[in-house]
């Protein structure tokens, strides 16, 4: 598994590079990004190199942070493959609490991160059926 912060800014012009302008700051590579926005406010989840650090940082300048695991899943790409991986979670009644992908990884294949209703059994689901789940020193 991996460990992906959510940082929540105001939904407004620059606030996402606040973010990344504090992570440059302090040499922490960012790995994968994703926003989720209402029209007041907005939830960033990253992952990055240093969790941990990149938290402190955040708080520091007034972020509310938190960290938690999500899985990070490695498809072919091809079509067709992540619809049989979510239809795999779907059968064994697991429900997505959200996705995004992190397509681009030189000469490695593409990940799809995730966060569902049971990490653990997700997890041991996908592992047994063939599927490369990345820990998060592979994503670095």
């Amino acid at each position: 598994m991996i460990r992906q912060l959510s940082v929540f800014i105001q939904n407004e012009i620059g606030s996402v590079a606040q973010v990344t302008a504090i992570l440059k700051e302090h040499s922490i590579n960012l790995r994968a990004i994703a926003s989720f926005d209402t029209p007041e406010f907005a939830i960033l989840r990253i992952v990055v190199d240093r969790p941990d650090e990149a938290k402190k940082y955040l708080i520091e300048k007034g972020y509310a942070v938190t960290v938690s695991d999500a899985i990070a899943v490695e498809l072919e790409d091809k079509p067709g493959v992540l619809n049989d991986m979510l239809q795999l979670i779907a059968n064994e009644g697991l429900g997505i609490n959200y996705i995004y992908s992190v397509v681009f990884r030189r000469n490695k294949a593409p990940l799809i991160i995730l966060n569902t209703s049971d990490l653990e059994k997700t997890k041991l689901l996908l592992t047994d059926k063939g599927y490369s789940v990345a820990e998060q020193e592979d994503i670095l």
